[in-house]
């Protein structure tokens, strides 16, 4: 599965004690794919720097882009698919130019997509994306078993 995250998902993410911090470790064990352009790398890294140490901010942009389920993605075309804020616009694209699965976001800027019929993006909030790979990793731990057992 692939995915694009708002960057609004990203930073409590990465918090040990957020409730949302379940996202980081799922990604970091590989359960999706995470597609993001060099716009999404400078925002992570600039919204991440004001909230953590420099530290913390490289070693988090290092381990993302070093990890083996992550995919850059170049947008060739931009469709400006979201008036209400146009610098959201990155993650539109990145998902329309990679194929995503999911664009999850917790931005009610994003909700004009669901109304756009092309193209056509996902977007889900971080809570129903927590509820759809949890359904994805049972059916693979389900395939899985039924392979052994063959």
């Amino acid at each position: 599965m692939k995915i694009v995250l708002d960057t609004n998902c990203l930073l409590p993410a990465v918090f040990p004690r957020s409730k949302y911090h379940w996202i980081w470790e799922s990604f970091r064990r590989g359960d999706f794919i995470l597609c993001y352009s060099n716009e999404i790398i400078e925002e992570y890294e600039e919204q991440l720097s004001n909230l953590y140490p420099i530290e913390i901010t490289k070693s988090t942009i290092h381990l993302l882009l070093a990890s083996r389920n992550v995919e850059k993605v170049i947008p060739y075309y931009k469709w400006n698919l979201i008036v209400a804020d146009p610098e959201d616009n990155k993650f539109a694209d990145c998902a329309l130019n990679s194929g995503t699965d999911y664009l999850v976001s917790n931005d009610k800027h994003f909700n004009i997509l669901k109304k756009t019929e092309f193209p056509k993006i996902n977007v889900v909030k971080i809570d129903t994306f927590k509820n759809i790979l949890e359904d994805t990793i049972k059916q693979i731990n389900l395939l899985n078993l039924k392979s052994l057992n063959l």
